[in-house]
């Protein structure tokens, strides 16, 4: 059988166009795309659906092909090959000498799992740049299942499916099956699909295509939707991450069929097949934690550097204050971090930081928004120190040699004068001011020098006099005037008219001021 198959192969590499829409035609696959993706696609039948039927069409075609050509003798189709032999390239047209190429040299799709549908490789010296991924702090990569492969339409239809069929090792079975649980139902190691675009110029991040379905086996499965935008104008963002497929697929050696359905409006995108384990905010953290941290030294000789005169400035900086708040949740520091590519020296808190992209990837740098991926992370040794020897204080400034001191707020000091109330009420025998009460005693308060002078607090037609009087306002304020006056005349028009209003300053008091 291995050696059926091999011969079907060679006789599928050496077909041309026509031949290659013949067979696809044949079992009712589709007979657009140019040579490279005929030629893909009926190897994939080989590999998988190679039929006693489909195997008698190759050799029929085989057969005819060579019976046109009357001056070249007809090649023996039942011996193997062994230089496999094709054009040195699918656009030539076939008077062109073929190249012989062994076969290591081609890559053919032979495992399950390799190639989409309508898409495959051409061999290692025509290949093009591949596309690359981003890498993800959040996901460390296991296994690939799938390359970058790109989204091939099949006709016009706005609307494409592209399956992809594929199985499991028991080893990778194995490692999810054993993995812990994130939560409920979503297992730490899981098999991811990521999608972009076909972009090889530079890693690219995950981008979906329009009207993304993602169908595992005889599921469909959950893709992010678009996060709603509160401003005028400004299209809804769509958050495109990993997609997670494991809760879908089988955990045996059955085969997986994914279904990838897509909106063809112009743009090319790639899709790929990842095994990964999912790693969680505290473990970047504690991973932070081991291999990021910058020594104390380092972080006081940039202080140095950054403070350092520069000879074209007429302005010399004699220090830099630092905050010890987290801008990011307006509390103190616990785990002072910053990217190695910021410019400043002010910190964020590595905690929230991580917790926050670990909800909605963003790696921007709160402080100078600017990137700051995870692996340009650095935890200032210097700043840490200071935070533990540095507890009654929210702000600090580094010097010129790389010394430091807290800044401390100032207690806002009073502005009122320092002078004490004196309370006036009915005067008693002896000098001394007694204070009114509900039932018209009173107990002794301040005392005043001298004598003479009539009681202040005297009753007169019915009404106590002022009982508290504070010496320390201006008596002659126009607008505490305007008030008594106001008052005077209520009183007027309800009960009668009031004696004038005495001075405070009666024979007998003295100022506390």
């Amino acid at each position: 059988m291995a050696a059926e198959l091999v011969e079907a192969k060679n006789m599928v590499m050496s077909f041309r166009v026509s031949d290659l829409q013949m067979l696809l035609g044949f079992v009712g696959r589709s007979k657009s795309g140019l040579k490279h993706e005929l030629v893909t696609r009926a190897l994939q039948l080989v590999q998988f659906d190679c039929s006693p039927e489909l195997f008698k069409k190759i050799k029929e075609l085989y057969e005819t092909r060579y019976a046109k050509k009357s001056s070249e003798p007809v090649p023996q189709p039942h011996r193997p090959l062994d230089p496999l032999t094709m054009h040195s390239t699918y656009e030539r047209a076939s008077s062109v000498p073929r190249t012989p190429l062994t076969g290591p040299n081609i890559d053919y799709p032979v495992l399950y799992g390799k190639y989409l549908n309508g898409l495959g490789r051409l061999p290692a010296k025509t290949l093009k740049p591949e596309v690359r991924l981003v890498k993800l702090p959040f996901f460390n990569m296991l296994d690939e299942l799938l390359k970058p492969t790109e989204l091939v339409p099949q006709n016009n239809e706005k609307l494409q499916e592209s399956p992809c069929i594929f199985a499991l090792t028991p080893r990778q079975v194995e490692l999810i099956r054993n993995s812990r649980e994130l939560q409920p139902g979503v297992k730490a190691v899981q098999v991811v699909l990521r999608i972009c675009y076909s972009d090889t110029s530079s890693p690219q991040e995950d981008q979906y295509p329009p009207n993304i379905a993602v169908k595992v086996n005889h599921s469909y499965c959950s893709v992010p939707g678009y996060y709603p935008s509160n401003k005028p104008g400004v299209e809804p963002k769509r958050p495109c991450r990993p997609i997670n497929l494991t809760h879908l697929m089988y955990l045996s050696s059955a085969t997986n069929r994914i279904t990838v359905t897509w909106g063809n409006y112009g743009k090319s995108y790639s899709v790929a097949l990842y095994l990964v384990r999912q790693l969680t905010s505290s473990e970047l953290l504690q991973r932070l934690k081991t291999i990021g941290v910058k020594h104390p030294e380092l972080c006081k000789a940039l202080v140095k550097e950054k403070l350092r005169l520069d000879p074209d400035s007429e302005i010399a900086t004699t220090g830099v204050r630092v905050s010890l708040i987290c801008p990011l949740v307006k509390m103190r520091l616990s785990v002072p971090c910053r990217a190695e590519t910021c410019a400043h020296l002010q910190c964020f808190d590595a905690v929230f930081y991580l917790q926050m992209n670990e909800k909605k990837p963003t790696w921007m740098c709160p402080v100078c928004d600017k990137p700051a991926p995870y692996d340009q992370l650095i935890i200032d040794g210097l700043l840490s120190k200071i935070l533990s020897e540095c507890e009654d204080a929210d702000e600090i400034e580094y010097l010129v040699d790389g010394s430091w001191c807290p800044i401390r707020a100032e207690k806002e000091r009073s502005c009122s004068p320092q002078c004490p109330i004196l309370v006036l009420g009915t005067s008693d025998a002896n000098g001394l001011l007694s204070t009114p009460s509900v039932n018209g005693g009173g107990g002794s308060m301040l005392g005043g020098a001298g004598s003479g002078g009539g009681p202040v607090g005297s009753v007169e037609n019915g009404k106590p006099g002022a009982d508290v009087v504070d010496l320390t306002l201006d008596s002659s304020s126009s607008s505490e005037e305007e008030e008594e006056e106001e008052e005077d005349e209520e009183d007027e028009d309800e009960e009668g008219p009031r004696p004038k209003r005495r001075c405070p300053f009666q024979k007998g008091l003295v100022s506390a001021c």
